[in-house]
């Protein structure tokens, strides 16, 4: 039997050898660093037993492949250490994830005062160093094992494994778990741990089912790689915006209000304002938009006509009831069938295309409770939506500017760097989803797929994520805790003017039917401030700013002339308030700093006698003192160009 490893050597063996054993044939230290082995690039358990040719690579925390190996043995660890502590809580399902791990269990809220207790007794659970053993059993025995436990949630895992599956356990001490494995030998491998933070969860990720405890945490090779872990944990806290953005006073959130019903405050509100206006502007003024109003609600009868009915339900607010009312309205969770209408009030020549509709839509989808965060998944949200009617030869021109426009958008807020493009298809394994047949599906994916490789946009493709009347490039990205969410979406569509009997009329006096493309230019405005928010760290571009310059008088003697300064930066459109208070000017200067304001201008004697302002700014600090038309000039142009300046001068807090 020969065996290749990771250097291109052979080891050769006249028997079987399981991972671990060639691992300390090869050397000892490699054998106690080792957490799991890659044979033929599978990742599987050490206890693994090679009998054939194969290629191995022996995996250490160093390997990300290896370091799963050492978070998934924590989350076992986790386990056992709340079973110990908390005997009534039922096992759900305990992954490694990119940052670490987590586990799920059927029991009252943690706090953190109970995470504190759960990881001191890990730490006596990993310090005991108990062999993890893995085991098999049949179907019925496991099924048995495991109510014979109290678990009924590995039971229902157990019941949905195909009827060949191998049923694998793992031992550590006292402590079973249902678990396919790879797993370290022992708990003594764990070397850096912590547990970061506590959730709810519904089981399987559905709402009608039983909200669990999720406890997440991470594990490292090295205490150093952990404590680095958690520094840069705790900054992007300090960036999530559902924290910053309340700090900030930018949105809050009230309970008799309701879930995913944000309120945005005057701050947030100015932002929202901003991109809207600069959004609808651009449209309407450089790419050819049209505008339009049209109703937050419709009857269900229109529902019905575009799918909606059929395929988005129950991500409807549905007013009514279909067996008692004559008739039942619903909130629009979107724009499109309304536009269509607006087609079709009147006869359309080839001549008249393509028609660019545009709307700041607000819309309202039944989002599970579950799902709800911040601004970035909510049940009312307005969006940048459009609709493009075009004729079939026009498409693939309109497509790629629809694809110009998103990427125009997102590099005048520095955020083009930040992006992944999708190009979202259709599952041919579940068509059922979906409007149409195979060929028209295949044909648009085709379209789009070579759209974007002649633009030399990277993309994945995901299949299943189309939308149910056609493909899609999703332009995504994530937040910074690293879940990812869609931005802009832009949408083939060449099978829903059938169902809305739209067409125009050809050069040969004939109906055709038109292509749609469904699009965004920002996406939804909610979604984009709590992606700036987070980009940002709240120090947005002067131009969305909602204070871009805050006036500190040194004294009460400087008040008129402060106001005089006010007056002339509103008169040219600059976002500016007057610290008016009695307070020293350190504290006005440091509660600017906190507030995030671009620029301060402090006022005093000698600026007022010269008619000039000094100037601190987050850029450069402490900048001097300046003409005031000088200084007008300069942050207008700033404003007009939209310009990302860079701090270049970190001032002491």
């Amino acid at each position: 039997m020969k065996i290749t490893l990771k250097d291109g050597s052979v080891k050769e063996y006249e028997e079987s050898k399981s991972v671990i054993d060639v691992a300390f044939d090869i050397s000892e230290g490699l054998a106690r660093a080792a957490c799991a082995g890659e044979v033929n690039g599978e990742v599987v358990d050490l206890r693994t037993v090679i009998d054939c040719d194969c290629t191995l690579n022996i995996l250490t925390a160093r390997d990300e492949a290896g370091l799963r190996v050492v978070r998934h043995t924590c989350s076992h660890v986790l386990a056992e250490a709340v079973k110990n502590l908390f005997p009534d809580a039922k096992l759900a399902i305990g992954p490694a994830i990119d940052t670490g791990y987590y586990y799920d269990f059927d029991s009252a809220p943690f706090s953190r005062e109970d995470l504190d207790k759960i990881e001191k007794e890990m730490k006596k659970i990993i310090k005991k160093g108990a062999k993890l053993e893995r085991f098999t059993l049949p179907r019925d025995e496991a099924i048995a094992f495991m109510e014979e436990k109290g678990e009924p949630y590995k039971v229902e895992l157990i019941r949905d494994l195909p009827e060949d599956a191998v049923i694998s356990f793992y031992r550590q001490g006292d402590f079973v778990d249902l678990c396919a494995g790879p797993h370290l030998m022992s708990t003594k491998g764990i070397k850096a741990f912590k547990l970061t933070s506590s959730s709810g969860a519904y089981w399987r990720g559905d709402s009608n089912n039983a909200m669990l405890q999720r406890i997440y945490g991470s594990a490292f090779a090295t205490k150093d790689e952990l404590n680095d872990y958690l520094v840069y944990l705790e900054e992007v806290r300090k960036r999530d915006h559902n924290k910053l953005g309340r700090e900030m006073e930018l949105f809050t959130t009230v309970d008799v209000i309701g879930q995913g019903l944000p309120l945005l405050m005057p701050k947030g509100a100015k932002i929202i304002q901003t991109l809207q206006r600069w959004i609808e502007d651009e449209e309407d003024n450089n790419w050819g938009y049209i505008r339009t109003k049209t109703p937050l609600m419709a009857k269900s009868d229109l529902y019905k006509i575009s799918g909606h009915w059929d395929h988005y339900k129950d991500g409807m607010f549905v007013l009514g009831d279909e067996e008692k009312d004559k008739e039942v309205f619903a909130l629009r969770p979107m724009t499109c069938p309304f536009q269509y209408y607006v087609y079709k009030a009147n006869q359309k020549s080839y001549r008249d295309l393509p028609l660019r509709y545009s709307e700041t839509s607000t819309l309202f989808r039944n989002e599970d409770s579950g799902e709800m965060h911040g601004l970035t998944r909510v049940r009312q949200f307005t969006i940048s939506e459009g609709h493009l009617i075009v004729r079939p030869d026009q498409m693939v021109e309109e497509f790629k500017g629809c694809l110009a426009l998103a990427k125009q958008c997102l590099t005048t807020l520095g955020l083009q760097d930040d992006v992944t493009y999708h190009l979202s298809k259709w599952d041919p394994e579940n068509t059922g989803k979906y409007i149409g047949d195979a060929e028209v599906w295949n044909q648009t994916e085709e379209h789009i797929r070579q759209i974007l490789i002649e633009l030399d946009v990277p993309f994945v493709e995901d299949v299943g994520e189309a939308a149910f009347y056609g493909p899609k490039v999703d332009i995504n990205a994530k937040n910074v805790y690293g879940k990812e969410d869609t931005m802009i979406t832009i949408q083939w569509d060449a099978l829903l003017a059938e169902q809305f009997d739209m067409y125009y009329i050809d050069q040969n006096g004939d109906k055709v039917r038109p292509y749609i493309i469904h699009r965004t230019s920002i996406g939804c405005y909610e979604r984009t401030l709590a992606w700036l928010i987070e980009k940002y760290a709240g120090m947005f571009p002067t131009w969305l700013c909602p204070e871009q310059v805050r006036i500190l008088p040194v004294s009460d003697k400087y008040l008129d002339y402060a106001a005089n300064v006010e007056k002339e930066l509103k008169a040219n459109g600059v976002l500016s308030t007057v610290d008016g208070r009695s307070e020293k000017i350190g504290y006005k200067i440091r509660e600017a700093r906190l507030a995030k304001i671009p620029y301060m201008l402090i006022v005093g004697e000698k600026e007022e006698n010269d008619g000039t302002v000094s100037v601190r700014s987050r850029f450069l600090g402490d900048e001097g003192a300046k003409d005031l038309q000088e200084f007008i000039d300069a942050i207008c142009k700033e404003i007009r160009t939209k310009e990302i300046r860079k701090i270049e001068v970190q001032e002491q807090k």
